[in-house]
């Protein structure tokens, strides 16, 4: 079941937003420069990969899911989550960097500054209070050591 829950989450949310907004928006009559639509597969394949290994990383290690709705049992802090506090969401913006790359679209780096925006207010008026309040204590240490949106290698491993 939680395999299930985990890959519609996956459908609905960075789908839509990392996969069918930006299409749209590149539409049919976008072309991009065969260099760029080349170097393209690099942050698509890296972005696809990142979000793929938290989605795993939240039903394996957290026992629960991406979604607010269906959170983790467990603070994940483990793989990714070492060297970044959203990776998933960093994940989601390299494919939609891709994209942009594909399609050589100034339209889809506009919608993924705007995404970047809206996630960062998510995550500083929701995810983070919301998360120290359901791990007091270990949410806050690590948030301590973590950086937000640029990764770094951890101080120390867990």
């Amino acid at each position: 079941m939680l395999f299930l829950k985990n890959l519609v989450f996956v459908i609905l949310v960075p789908g839509v937003a990392a996969v069918a907004v930006p299409v749209w928006l590149g539409g049919p009559d976008c072309g991009g420069w065969p260099l760029l639509r080349a170097v393209s597969v690099i942050p698509f394949v890296l972005g696809a990969a990142v979000a793929g290994k938290c989605v795993w990383d939240f039903a394996v290690t957290g026992r629960g899911t991406p979604a607010p709705i269906d959170p983790p049992k467990v603070l994940v802090v483990r793989g990714l989550y070492r060297f970044v506090r959203n990776p998933m969401y960093v994940g989601v913006l390299l494919v939609i960097l891709g994209w942009a790359l594909y399609f050589a679209s100034l339209r889809i780096v506009i919608y993924g500054a705007l995404l970047w925006l809206g996630f960062h207010l998510f995550v500083v008026l929701y995810e983070e209070p919301h998360l120290s309040r359901r791990f007091p204590g270990s949410y806050d240490e690590y948030r301590a050591e973590t950086p937000r949106w640029l990764p770094r290698l951890p101080k120390h491993t867990p």
